[in-house]
């Protein structure tokens, strides 16, 4: 089992690039959770995807991945155990723009998700059949092969 232990205060440092962003893929019982896009958002609506957000000003990736998955799904370090750093990806979306993509890997041991309104619905999906979710985002499955793999 991986200790779990919340990041300090940030750090001054240098601003993010704007499209700097982080992806968590949220794992139960070998399952990876799949947050569907509410219709009140500005983009992906009614897609699957993962815990995801920009990286703040005066954020590490890692700090801002802890925000967003408490932020998303309610979660703290206590109903984790593990958290783990993946890869950092680069993908290009369909206007060209280029995104880095910080990876993470949290395994929680709670099956019940406080969701915020930025999601509708979750599901507890095998990792195989994610591909059979048309409607999730393009980039779900890179992010899902860069974040460490399952134990």
């Amino acid at each position: 089992m991986t200790a779990v232990t919340a990041p300090e205060a940030p750090a001054p440092g240098p601003v993010p690039l704007e499209r700097t962003v982080v992806a968590v893929v949220l794992e139960w019982r070998g399952r990876v959770a799949l947050l569907r896009r509410g219709v009140g958002v500005a983009h992906d609506r009614g897609r699957w995807h993962c815990v995801t957000g920009y990286v703040d000003q005066g954020s590490t990736p890692e700090e801002q991945a802890w925000r967003e998955l408490h932020e998303e799904t309610g979660l703290g370090v206590a109903e984790l155990d593990a958290f783990e750093v993946g890869h950092v990806i680069s993908l290009v979306d369909e206007a060209g723009r280029n995104w880095s993509v910080h990876t993470f890997r949290a395994v929680t041991t709670q099956r019940r998700l406080r969701l915020d309104d930025e999601h509708d619905a979750y599901r507890w999906v095998r990792p195989v059949a994610v591909s059979g979710y048309d409607n999730r985002v393009a980039w779900l499955d890179d992010v899902l092969d860069a974040a460490p793999p399952r134990r």
